[in-house]
């Protein structure tokens, strides 16, 4: 990020602004992920399950003769080359008809995930990844779309209530400064307290507006899996990694990575009225359980030598117990009104 010439102050820079800036920067120069690990890199079984998800999914539909499988925020493309290896092996059908289609703006990130795809490419030609700068762009059609730690870093917006009304969070030279503004307002009409900070994501609304209208016109699902509370309750949650550890989120912008919890409630709340079907959230460890996380692992570990038989059985574990990522990440689904209940939810939100 250029300094502004000698002798000026940067102008004030309202947060959101700030942390697109900052996380564009970051991912265009950090292609490997190297400050953090998500859960297709904790276990395969994790993309396994999603492919099944996927497919069980498909065939609630009526088997579709052509469908997207998309992905937003793809990473390295492990956890889509372990839904498809899945896909192909085990339901070949779902295989022939789908076409893939990665939501990525970086670069680096997209070749990284074409070598990941290139295996399968062979005996389902079809399974070459088109990719997308927006979720906008993704071609019409019957879709399911899976979203791992993808709105987590979409930037917010931070709001504060003072003795002189509701201020905003901006950003200048590293530090916090306060901007008077209007009261904000949040889709699911909840009463803002004012002894706490009020975030707000609307990249993340905008893409559940967007899915919403989408489904209410034509079939399809989407899976987030993502960090964030589901209580409407509200707080800073700005954090960032630098280096593997945990950093002040202000300093060295572009060297960091910057992310929120997400408001599970409001995204709800937005998809609901869109016109699509909310189910969960579920925590993170019920919904792999009931996908059979336990099962595929000891189905694995079975075939593994002693100590890669450990670390299966412990990535699981890491994966689904309470007090590791079981409880803090959550998983939420969102569905045309014609469909079923997808895998893993038994109940609709709202």
């Amino acid at each position: 990020m250029p300094a502004p010439p000698p002798g000026e102050e940067r102008p004030p820079e309202r947060l959101d602004a700030f942390m697109a800036r900052a996380n564009a920067q970051y991912y265009a120069t950090h292609p490997l992920l190297s400050d953090f690990i998500t859960a297709p890199e904790i276990s395969q079984v994790f993309g396994e399950l999603l492919g099944a998800w996927a497919a069980m999914v498909w065939s609630s539909m009526g088997c579709p003769p052509r469908i997207i499988l998309a992905e937003a925020g793809p990473g390295r493309g492990t956890l889509m080359a372990d839904m498809l290896r899945l896909i192909t092996s085990r339901v070949p059908a779902f295989a022939q008809v789908l076409t893939v289609h990665l939501v990525e703006t970086s670069p680096l990130m997209q070749e990284a995930q074409a070598a990941a795809l290139a295996p399968f490419l062979a005996r389902f030609p079809n399974l070459s990844p088109v990719w997308h700068t927006t979720l906008e762009s993704l071609p019409d059609g019957p879709l399911i779309l899976v979203a791992n730690e993808f709105l987590d870093a979409l930037p917010i917006r931070q709001f504060l209530h003072t003795p002189e009304g509701w201020q905003e969070h901006y950003v200048q030279d590293g530090a916090f400064c306060l901007v008077p503004c209007p009261p904000p307002s949040l889709p699911d009409g909840r009463t803002l307290d004012p002894d706490y900070v009020v975030e707000l994501c609307e990249p993340a609304l905008d893409v559940a507006r967007l899915l919403g209208r989408r489904f209410a016109r034509t079939p399809g699902a989407a899976l987030i899996v993502d960090y964030g509370h589901n209580s409407g309750l509200t707080g800073d949650s700005l954090q960032a990694l630098r280096h593997a550890r945990p950093a002040k989120p202000l300093e060295a912008a572009g060297e960091a990575d910057l992310t929120a919890h997400v408001d599970f409630t409001a995204f709800a709340a937005a998809a609901l009225h869109a016109g699509a079907e909310v189910w969960g959230t579920v925590t993170q460890g019920t919904f792999l359980r009931a996908l059979g996380l336990m099962e595929r692992t000891e189905q694995l570990a079975a075939q593994a030598s002693p100590q890669d038989a450990a670390t299966l059985r412990s990535a699981a574990h890491r994966l689904a117990a309470p007090e590791k990522m079981g409880h803090l990440f959550r998983v939420m689904a969102l569905t045309s009104p014609s469909l079923p209940a997808p895998p893993g939810f038994d109940e609709r939100t709202g």
